[in-house]
């Protein structure tokens, strides 16, 4: 992927792209396949074990991030649950303020397991807010894509993943449904 996401931010892009919306492929279809990803990326001990209910928060909350980031494109709205949702999840896995050695708080989870590396994802993205990178974090629209990818642009417009290939598919489908009215319109006015 060309547009990877700054320092830790870029564990949750990686999260959120677990499932690929142009197979459409699930990464995280099991218990195992989970308890796998999140020993590959240093969020869960190996001896940690993985629930079909564990599978299904995980899922949701990967979903709800998705929404958020989907909405950060300019004039699409946000599910009025999906905050709600994200509070619970934020609660769930006990999130809290902790202070370093030097004074500087941050937010981490205080749970192992399963909670607490969905915690730290959660944490990941509150920091992202404090650092301005999260309202970067955007979804492509595309129905048959839905990656996220980090808007590198300066003005923070980016649409698409990747313009060479959902923005031109995006492109096509719009021109192509522009001359199928056209010529609606036309036989219409001879008709």
């Amino acid at each position: 992927m060309s547009n990877p996401a700054p320092g830790d931010l870029e564990l949750v892009r990686r999260f959120v792209n677990t499932f690929d919306g142009e197979g459409p492929v699930e990464e995280l279809d099991s218990p195992r396949a989970l308890h796998d990803w999140l020993v590959a990326n240093d969020l869960l001990q190996d001896s940690e074990e993985i629930s079909e209910f564990d599978l299904g928060v995980t899922h949701a909350l990967r979903e709800a991030l998705r929404a958020v980031m989907l909405s950060h494109h300019a004039g699409e709205e946000l599910d009025a649950m999906v905050p709600l949702y994200l509070d619970d999840a934020a609660c769930r896995v006990g999130l809290r303020v902790r202070f370093g050695p030097d004074g500087s708080p941050r937010v981490e989870a205080h749970t192992g397991g399963i909670d607490g590396a969905l915690g730290r994802l959660l944490a990941i993205v509150h920091e992202s807010i404090g650092d301005g990178t999260w309202e970067r974090m955007k979804v492509c629209p595309a129905d048959d894509c839905q990656v996220a990818f980090f808007d590198k642009s300066r003005n923070r417009s980016a649409v698409w993943c990747d313009m060479q290939v959902c923005g031109n598919r995006a492109k096509v489908r719009g021109y192509r449904t522009r001359q199928v009215k056209a010529a609606r319109g036309g036989a219409a006015a001879g008709a």
